[in-house]
């Protein structure tokens, strides 16, 4: 099960209460104040761990605290440190904060750890009073309360390309094709609800791994009115933000009744009303099914609508084979000339919409 959004509840630990003791023992001639310190609270941290995937393991184990410190003791013994929580989430998470609303961190690279909740101070105890003039002091002080949080976390699939076009375009025949990803494909539309990740070889055999590599997003199809919540409205859109090249998939078959050139404008129109930024990625227009395809008027009419438009233009078929070789080299090379971009451009490239429109 994919699970790209959870909601989760953290409480660092509190730090001990500092320690009111005097000692008087018959061979410590000095005693006094011997009130230890409190420990402090642990802290509990967010970590990128590249081997998960999803954010399931949020979805159903919600709340989580850090260990408490403890508190001091008499003889000057401070009390022990609670130790520190780690929470992995996968490569790509956004960290909100679910009051405030505000954006907390992107995780974007593999180890990258960040603090959402900071473990209380330790109270001191008495002995940390003493002074010249003040040498029996009965003061000391309580542990600080750890922080809490809401948190809201949106995870964001890392992809060199994302597949996008209408239901039944043939995304998944074609990733399955060109990588060792596995969707269900099926006759109706929706077949793929959750994106799928594949990492194609360009100079290779499909998931050796040899030569050019890049990895390829295959997205659950869109309608007219994504970006409004129809079909599975804009839940996956997400995804294509952070992807350095789309490729926009056309069923020209005959099977389809509906106008290719329309098809590929409602598209770019839905993907244009999510965010600005996606307007400004570079795109491959591809023609499928060409092995249904014997009446060529449509697909003649998408090849000329991209020339005009000075739109890199492809035909394949994923169930021959014919034209695949040449579109995974286009989109190595592609990418080849594009640069990759660093986690500050990947978190500045993050100010579109990020919470669903109503």
């Amino acid at each position: 099960m994919f699970a790209d959004e959870a909601k989760i509840w953290v409480k660092a630990g509190d730090g001990g209460d500092g320690c009111l003791a005097f000692r008087r023992e018959k061979y410590v001639p000095r005693g006094g104040p011997s009130g230890g310190d409190g420990g402090d609270g642990g802290s509990i941290y967010l970590e990128a761990n590249p081997n998960d995937n999803t954010l399931l393991r949020y979805r159903y184990n919600r709340e989580f605290r850090a260990d408490r410190g403890r508190h001091g003791e008499g003889s000057n013994c401070h009390g022990r440190s609670g130790e520190d929580m780690i929470l992995n989430v996968p490569v790509g998470t956004v960290v909100f904060d679910a009051q405030a609303g505000g954006q907390l961190a992107d995780l974007t690279e593999a180890g990258q750890r960040f603090l959402v909740a900071k473990g209380g101070h330790g109270g001191r105890g008495n002995a940390r009073f003493t002074k010249p003039w003040h040498q029996a002091p009965r003061e000391h002080e309580e542990g600080h309360p750890g922080e809490e949080r809401h948190l809201r976390l949106e995870l964001k699939l890392l992809a060199d390309v994302g597949l996008v076009g209408f239901p039944n375009a043939g995304k998944s025949t074609l990733i399955s094709r060109i990588s060792a990803a596995r969707p269900k494909i099926a006759a109706y539309p929706f077949t793929t609800l959750e994106p799928h990740l594949g990492v194609v070889s360009a100079d290779g055999e499909p998931g050796s791994g040899q030569g050019r590599t890049f990895v390829v997003a295959d997205l659950p199809g869109l309608i007219e009115g994504a970006h409004e919540g129809a079909g599975l409205g804009m839940r996956f859109l997400k995804h294509i933000e952070r992807t350095r090249l789309v490729a926009h998939l056309v069923d020209t078959s005959d099977a389809n009744e509906r106008d290719p050139v329309r098809d590929y404008e409602i598209i770019s129109a839905e993907l244009a009303s999510f965010s600005e930024a996606l307007t400004t990625k570079p795109v491959l227009v591809v023609a499928t099914k060409l092995d249904a395809t014997t009446n060529r008027e449509h697909l003649e009419s998408l090849r000329d609508y991209c020339a005009a438009r000075g739109l890199p233009f492809f035909a394949i078929s994923s169930a021959t084979g014919e034209g695949i070789p040449q579109l995974v080299r286009a989109m190595a090379d592609a990418l080849g000339r594009l640069p990759r971009p660093n986690a500050a451009e990947v978190a500045a490239d993050d100010s579109a919409p990020l919470t669903e429109k109503p």
